[in-house]
């Protein structure tokens, strides 16, 4: 479900906004700790969600990194095998 959130930071190609969008709303879902906000509670969600993208931006526009950009298939590929490892060991 929370597989929107990634690393960010020093990847390529660059993020797009949508990326950072849809990151911070799997966010916001998590700690809210439901998908789909009950009708009451979608302005908070709404606005919570806008305000972690916009500060997600800031960070990333300030980071600064001297290593070389990280290819994103890497990267995605390196977190699965990490995942993978405890459930089934690492075949050795």
């Amino acid at each position: 479900m929370y597989e929107n959130i990634r690393t960010l930071h020093n990847v390529e190609p660059p993020v797009a906004d949508g990326e950072v969008d849809a990151a911070a709303l799997e966010y916001v879902r998590r700690i809210a700790g439901f998908h789909k906000p009950a009708p009451v509670n979608e302005a908070a969600v709404e606005r919570a969600v806008e305000e972690v993208a916009a500060a997600s931006k800031e960070l990333l526009s300030a980071l600064v990194s001297t290593s070389p950009r990280r290819k994103r298939d890497f990267v995605e590929t390196s977190r699965a095998y990490v995942d993978w490892v405890p459930a089934y060991g690492s075949g050795e």
